[in-house]
């Protein structure tokens, strides 16, 4: 893992950009102390399963009551 700072960061971007979709991650530095990390963008693959949450709550008998007026009131500000 490669650290630089901001300025070389801002110079050299593209030639980061390239390293970084060759697997590279880079940490990007201000005075000495990482504030960034530059790093490749994976896939994410989420297994959901529908109606898998069936059971595990209720909603309460006032949901579908109106909001009260100062909710209201607070939304058209």
């Amino acid at each position: 893992m490669q650290q630089i700072n901001v300025h070389e960061a801002k110079t050299q971007f593209f030639k980061l950009i390239t390293s970084v979709e060759n697997g590279e991650e880079i940490i990007i530095a201000r005075s000495g102390k990482p504030v960034a990390r530059l790093a490749p963008v994976s896939e994410i693959t989420l297994s959901r399963k529908p109606g898998s949450a069936k059971g595990k709550f209720t909603v309460p008998p006032d949901f579908f009551q109106p909001l009260p007026d100062y909710i209201i009131n607070a939304f058209e500000k």
